[in-house]
Parts: C-alpha cells; sequence; structure tokens
C-alpha cells in the first residue's frame, strides 16, 4: 500500500486542512498553561503526523524506514523523531519554500560548514507568536505590562539571518517600552547607550529588563568586575539570557552567573531566567523561577513543557524513555512545528525535572559515554557566532572612561 498516492485529502498549504489544524492549535495554545487535555493533544499531534508524512518526502522515506506511518500510528509517542543533524540534509517543510515568512539558519555548532534551514509560513508563524507571547508573558512578564529592554543582540535588520533576532523583535514590540533598544550595532557593544540605561534605572527607580545570549552577559560581567563596576538596578529588573545553560561560558559556572547577575547588577536569581530556543523547534523553553517566585511557591530551577509541548529524555544507545533524574538526550515533540516536523530528537544531553527539564550540554557521541561538550552557537552558524563574539566584546575595553564620563554627569546635577 502506498499511502502517498491513496490518500486523496488535500494538505497543499491554505487548504481546508491545513487552516483547520492551524485554527485548532491556535485554540488549544488559548485555552493557557494550566490546559492537561492529553486526549486533545494526541487527535492534534497525529493531524499534524498525517500533514508532515504526506508533504514532507524525506521525513515520509525516513518513517517507511521505521515502519510508522499515519495508519499504523494511534499515540504521539510512535512518531518517529527526526535528528537534529537532517535539517542540515534536507528542507523538512510542510509547505513550499517560497511561501516562507521566516527564513534562516540554525547555529552549526555540531558542524559549522552545515547549517539547518528553517522556514515558516504566514500561519505557521502566527502558531510560533502565540505561543512564544504566551509563554514570554507567564515567565518574563507576568507582574508588567511593559517596561524598558534593552537588547544585547543585533536587530533584524542587521541580522536576518539570526534566528533570535527575529524572536527578539516581537518580544520588543510586544512588550517593550517605548525607550526600548538594541545594544548591538556595526560598530560593537554600544556601551555608552548600556551604561547610560543602567544608571539612569537606578536614579528614576524604574526596573529595567536585559535580554540577550548567555556569553554576552558574561561578557560584561566580566569587564565591570575587572574596572569595578557595579550597578543597584530597582527591584523588578530582570535578566534574560537564552541559549540554555549549555557548559561554561567564559569559564562560568551556573551559580558564578547568578552571583555574578546579583553582584554587578543587583538582580536576584529569581529575576534571573533562562530560555532554550533551538532553530528546529518552535517553541522557547524558559525558566520557571520568576513564575513560581510571585505565586509563592519556588521550587527547583527547570525549563517549564507547556501544554502543547512534549518532551523525553531517551537513552543514547537504544533511545528508550529514562526515568526522571536521568540523564541522556532531549526529544520534543511541539504542535507549533506545523511547518517543519513535530517530533525532534536533538543531540543535546539534559534530565527531567519536577519543573520540567534541564540542558547541560551536547553530546560528544561517543557510545556508552555521557561525555557533554558546551554550545557556544548563535543562531546563525559560524559566521554569525564569530561575529557576535566580536562585536559583543568590542568597546568594552572603553567601560571604565565610559562608566567615569556618565558618573561625573550625574553628579553634576
Amino acid at each position: 500500500m502506498n499511502e502517498g498516492y491513496l490518500n486523496m485529502t488535500d494538505y497543499s498549504l491554505g487548504s481546508d486542512f491545513v487552516r483547520q489544524l492551524d485554527r485548532d492549535i491556535l485554540d488549544f495554545v488559548g485555552r493557557g498553561l494550566d490546559n492537561r487535555d492529553e486526549e486533545r493533544f494526541n487527535e492534534l499531534a497525529m493531524r499534524e503526523f498525517e500533514l508532515q508524512y504526506h508533504t514532507i518526502k524525506p521525513y515520509r522515506e525516513y518513517c517507511r524506514k521505521k515502519g510508522v506511518s499515519p495508519s499504523s500510528a494511534s499515540t504521539w509517542e510512535q512518531i518517529p523523531a527526526v535528528p537534529s543533524l537532517a535539517f542540515k540534509e534536507f528542507v523538512l517543510t510542510s509547505f513550499p519554500v517560497d511561501r516562507a515568512e521566516h527564513a534562516y539558519f540554525t547555529s552549526g555548532t555540531t558542524d559549522p560548514k552545515r547549517k539547518g534551514r528553517i522556514y515558516r509560513d504566514k500561519g505557521a508563524v502566527g502558531l510560533i507568536n502565540a505561543a512564544n507571547g504566551l509563554l514570554t508573558r507567564e515567565y518574563v512578564f507576568p507582574d508588567i505590562e511593559r517596561m524598558k529592554i534593552l537588547l544585547m543582540t543585533p536587530s533584524p535588520k542587521m541580522a536576518p539571518g539570526m534566528g533570535m533576532a527575529i524572536g527578539l523583535e516581537r518580544v520588543r514590540t510586544e512588550f517593550g517600552a517605548p525607550e526600548s533598544a538594541y545594544l548591538i550595532t556595526p560598530f560593537g557593544l554600544n556601551v555608552e547607550l548600556l551604561l547610560k540605561s543602567l544608571i539612569d534605572a537606578e536614579k528614576t527607580g524604574e526596573p529595567v529588563a536585559l535580554i540577550g545570549s548567555s556569553p554576552g552577559f558574561i561578557y560584561f560581567f566580566r569587564a565591570c568586575e575587572e574596572e569595578d563596576i557595579r550597578f543597584a538596578l530597582p527591584e523588578g529588573s530582570r535578566i534574560c539570557d537564552g541559549g540554555g545553560y549549555m557548559g561554561q561560558f567564559g569559564e562560568c559556572s551556573k551559580e558564578e552567573y547568578f552571583a555574578l547577575c546579583s553582584r554587578i547588577l543587583g538582580v536576584e536569581e529569581h529575576y534571573c531566567i533562562n530560555v532554550l530556543g533551538m532553530g528546529e523547534i518552535s517553541t522557547n523553553f524558559f525558566d520557571n523561577v520568576l513564575r513560581d517566585h510571585r505565586s509563592g511557591k519556588p521550587g527547583e530551577r527547570g525549563k517549564v513543557i507547556p501544554p502543547w509541548t512534549k518532551t523525553e529524555v531517551v537513552d543514547i544507545d537504544n533511545f528508550q524513555k529514562l526515568p526522571k533524574g536521568e540523564t541522556g538526550l532531549l526529544k520534543h515533540y511541539d504542535l507549533i512545528n506545523r511547518a517543519m516536523v513535530m517530533a525532534v530528537q536533538t543531540d543535546n544531553l539534559g534530565f527531567e525535572t519536577e519543573a520540567g527539564f534541564e540542558i547541560i550540554g551536547r553530546w560528544k557521541k561517543k557510545a556508552g559515554r555521557l561525555d557533554a561538550e558546551e554550545i557556544k552557537g548563535s543562531h546563525g552558524g559560524k559566521v554569525m557566532t564569530q561575529m557576535m563574539q566580536f562585536l559583543l566584546k568590542r568597546n568594552l575595553k572603553k567601560i571604565k572612561a565610559i562608566y567615569m564620563k556618565f558618573s561625573r554627569t550625574q553628579k553634576a546635577r
């Protein structure tokens, strides 16, 4: 039986099947973070699998080798997960790429010469905006409608192939006050704007949010430490760093990072939110700490698994699900991945927690060993990563002189 020929459903972009699926996924997201309708999740996952099986040829061939099809599978656990490496080998989209609304590359950290290509159509962009908008509201800005956001990244205009830049533009427009700004320019980190904004926040008492890549904050903190520069940001100020705590950044552990946030900026640990975003997965995974702190039930830090996703930790050898607390490879099922493949087997090592899961690094791919390596890449590949490191570090040598200039100005007032 060849299901590709016998199935007469119209799976083309804009068909009734796709439009209704998008509406139903949006409705599912709209039910909020307390939604526990497992039956509905499974139904949506099977419909999405049907779409992707019939529209993504490399994925269909992969599923056939696995002996799985929409007619033989009945639960989301049976849907074959593609290795994240497949995004570097094939274009995995359920629609024609010339209809793409978003187009960029993954980080290429496993092999810088081979970057995954990520495309999303207009309907898929609507899904990702709805899902990640809700998560950003709940886990980063649960206590305030808008605030000044300092983005330690380039704008999408400057870096159109960088997924983080595209996502953060949405954050800026949806949650940022008018004076929010990008800090990375073609000339490097805008240290003057960064320091002036922090000093102004101290003076006015208005909290500020800093959002960017984990390494960028480490570079800034180290420069401040070297020059003995400290800030006391107003209560409610927060830091959201992206990329997951995957190994070491500038010889800084996760615990040291929190200590630096407190020592350099005066930001408490529960206002330090890490977010894991991957090009191959549409949903962002946020730390639970600020939301839990506000609810009066602080617990173990971890990445929250929202209702429209599932995350499993599997054994590196047989890919079977592991008990809670054991380290293995992270496998994600994401309904928001309608434009690509909803089931993705990553090479990221992590473990299940009470809150959801945590990530510790990328697997070195040594059989029988859980050795992890740090992940330093930014979305956009080797060139973008090197450019970002250069731009983030550039101008930090001037930090003392710039800080003294603004300090003298404040005293003169």
